[in-house]
């Protein structure tokens, strides 16, 4: 068998590993016209050789790319170079080519098969190449990405208000609904209606909305729903989604974005408003974190048409929460975050 001539003598690094119970080892991977040579990275001492033919790749679409010269082998070999990935499989479509060709029906069911593949690939793939992304995308790069947004925001809402003693009053109730440590709360002085999500368990709180209210409930509660609203609908895929398939993948390959990817998303999610949630969700949410949901329903419907079942269905109607969200005085000074 002969390897495509593009990839003739192609080389590059490699892990290779004898047996599962055997020392990993840096090689050099050489493409030959029939055999993958493997040598030792030091001495240039060859240690084994691979019929091509039978290079068998055990993890498709996962990297780095792991392969073994036939099914049942103890080698494994681990690549991450594109160029050799490519080319093996360049190698192996030649020979899958040279093969016997199908009948005319196995041939005709084969097509179809690979058409509705096609077709639910343009359906799937792209929610699927999302989702896989945002989990292999660590926290502390989405709390990068959302500190992005929130920069890019700052001509339209201003800077973050940061009067010492409010953030103090702004981290209890961070405590109090998101849980110790988990996601900051951000005060901007304009821009935002009341609240927003940002990737990164950041969420915005409008200072119209602390200036406007009188009970630390309705805060709470608007904390509350916009963090519903996230566990919902990540924050993380909808940027993604917006971005496209190629800024996705970008981030998936390299960790980063593509620059100036996020210019202007800030004002398109403001805009977007937050979308609605469920009673049920919401009554259940505030039930669990001791928060009453009438305080909110009111802020929210002051007629009460819409959020009725909120109302009604209280948990804390008739006996107050177990705990308060803030003490008056935490909630007077958080008032007072952005200054005068």
């Amino acid at each position: 068998m002969t390897a495509l001539t593009r990839y003739q003598r192609l080389e590059c690094l490699g892990i290779w590993r004898e047996k599962p119970e055997a020392q990993r080892r840096d090689v050099v991977v050489s493409l030959g016209d029939a055999s993958l040579m493997i040598s030792d990275s030091r001495s240039d001492t060859a240690l084994t050789h691979w019929s091509l033919p039978a290079v068998l790749r055990i993890n498709p679409g996962h990297l780095p790319a792991l392969y073994s010269p036939a099914p049942d082998a103890p080698e494994v070999l681990e690549l991450e170079d594109a160029t050799m990935i490519a080319a093996l499989g360049q190698v192996h479509l030649v020979i899958t080519a040279g093969r016997r060709r199908p009948g005319r029906l196995r041939q005709a069911l084969l097509i179809s098969g690979l058409a509705l593949v096609l077709g639910l690939g343009i359906f799937w793939m792209p929610d699927a190449l999302v989702k896989h992304t945002v989990q292999v995308v660590p926290a502390s790069k989405q709390a990068e990405v959302g500190r992005l947004i929130l920069a890019d925001l700052l001509p339209l809402t201003g800077a973050p208000c940061n009067q010492p003693e409010g953030l103090a009053a702004l981290q209890k109730l961070r405590d109090r609904i998101l849980g110790p440590r988990n996601g900051e709360l951000v005060v901007l002085p304009q821009g935002i209606g009341s609240t927003a999500r940002l990737p990164g368990n950041v969420v915005l709180i409008s200072d119209i909305l602390l200036a406007t209210q009188d009970n630390p409930d309705i805060l709470a509660g608007f904390v509350a729903a916009e963090a519903l609203r996230a566990d919902l609908a990540d924050p993380m895929i909808v940027l993604l989604k917006y971005l496209g398939l190629r800024a996705t993948f970008t981030l998936l390959t390299t960790g980063d974005l593509p620059e100036g990817a996020l210019r202007g998303y800030g004002d398109r999610l403001i805009a977007d408003g937050n979308r609605t949630i469920g009673d049920a969700a919401l009554i259940d949410r505030f039930t669990q974190l001791g928060i009453p949901t009438t305080p909110y329903a009111r802020a929210i419907d002051p007629a009460g048409d819409i959020t009725r079942a909120l109302v009604e269905a209280d948990p804390f109607g008739t006996t107050p929460p177990p705990l308060p969200v803030l003490a008056d005085s935490d909630w007077v000074t958080l008032q007072g975050i952005c200054g005068i």
